[in-house]
């Protein structure tokens, strides 16, 4: 009997000992499957939240696109609750929360979005949206200096589609917050800049043009309105700020062309009509143009004398101020005015070609005072217009003349 036994048992060990790599093939592969499927049951709860938390951003953004903020940034929110550290749903609620901080800005709200900028910027400094939103967030806080840095850094930074344009557009942000500041000349600088390898785009070229004549830089404003012009011919916007810049320049000639050329396009611009008349009258009036015969310089002449006395009628009260006691005072204006008159009128210019550049002298000399603003004269005779303004603008075009 105890032979019997222990042959079963030696029997059962060898039993055992031929089927252990079986058994535990079985135990593994039943291990490695409740693995996967675990794994597989985890991936797909985590995929369900992404899925779901992508399906809340994109309902957030189109939201916040649409002015709902409020809904966007709980949407936003409930975004984050189920993929939590999501840069981009984290910007986008930056951005929620930056656009509904400027529209509680009459309420003096705290900046919501501020704290957020800064955190997503120490994990990517470099992110271009997140410079530029930074930047708008101190532009809105009034802080000029550190909202300048952060627009400069934005247009250095990475963004992650057609770079260019939204360098571009950054760059042109800047400008128009730089005017707002005062900041004349270091907006003209970023214009020139993005004046630089501008697509062949009359609207690109039109608004660039738009923010130097802002900027008081006529010269380019003029080359930006040409080129858009030149891109597209029908344009009486690009062809009427050519002539704005034109005219700003002195450069009465081309005005008088541009501007005709827009209100042929667009006879309704009446800002246009009536700078061409002005421009019109400048190269009328203007005696010391080339190739004027002496007779028609004497009707000009002539004619510039008789605005120039109309205007002094208009200014008579503030044109004499009273003398003090035993005081000898310098022949009025009105008294200049006369003898010029008498002087013509006798037909001295045949004698005494000079005689032109005394009359005008005089001419701009009135037209001057009488239109300096801080002249008390300005206050009585009102704002120069017609052949005032051209007689003004002449006196301008030709201020080096020797008196």
């Amino acid at each position: 009997m105890p032979d019997t036994d222990e042959t079963q048992s030696e029997r059962g060990l060898r039993w055992y000992a031929s089927r252990e790599p079986v058994i535990l093939l079985v135990l593994s592969t039943l291990a490695v499957l409740c693995f996967l499927g675990v794994s597989g049951l985890s991936r797909a709860f985590h995929a369900r939240q992404e899925s779901f938390a992508q399906k809340l951003f994109q309902r957030a953004t189109r939201d916040r696109q649409s002015g709902k903020l409020e809904q966007a940034v709980k949407e936003y929110r409930a975004a984050l609750l189920y993929s939590r550290d999501n840069f981009t749903y984290e910007l986008g609620l930056a951005q929620a929360l930056a656009a509904l901080n400027w529209q509680e800005q009459a309420l003096n709200g705290p900046d919501k979005a501020y704290p957020y900028l800064i955190s997503l910027r120490e994990l990517q400094p470099d992110n271009g949206t997140v410079n530029l939103e930074l930047a708008r967030s101190l532009a809105r806080r009034g802080e000029a200096d550190p909202a300048i840095r952060f627009y400069q850094n934005a247009i250095y930074s990475v963004w992650p589609a057609d770079s260019e344009n939204e360098r571009r557009a950054v760059r042109l942000e800047l400008v128009e917050f730089l005017l707002k500041e005062h900041a004349t000349t270091q907006a003209q600088a970023e214009l020139i800049a993005a004046a630089a390898n501008l697509p062949a785009d009359p609207s690109q070229h039109l608004r660039l043009a738009n923010l130097f004549m802002e900027a008081q830089d006529y010269e380019h404003a003029q080359a930006q309105y040409q080129e858009a012009a030149r891109l597209d011919r029908n344009s009486a916007q690009a062809l009427a700020g050519a002539g704005q810049a034109a005219f700003k320049l002195g450069r009465y000639a081309s005005a008088r062309d541009f501007l005709r050329e827009a209100i042929q396009i667009n006879p309704n611009d009446s800002v246009s009509a009536e700078l061409f008349k002005t421009t019109s009258l400048v190269l009328t009036l203007d005696p010391f143009r080339r190739r004027l015969s002496v007779r028609r310089r004497r009707e000009v002449v002539v004619e510039a004398l008789a605005a120039a006395g109309q205007r002094l009628k208009a200014c008579a009260p503030a044109e004499q101020p009273a003398p003090a006691t035993g005081e000898t005072t310098a022949p009025s204006l009105q008294s200049q005015w006369q003898e010029m008159k008498s002087r013509f009128s006798r037909m001295e210019l045949q004698r005494n070609p000079d005689l032109v550049d005394e009359a005008m002298n005089l001419v701009f000399d009135i037209e001057q005072k009488a239109s300096d603003s801080g002249h008390t004269a300005r206050r009585e005779c009102g704002a120069p217009a017609g052949t005032d303004l051209a007689l003004l603008l002449i006196s301008k075009l030709h201020e080096g003349m020797e008196k």
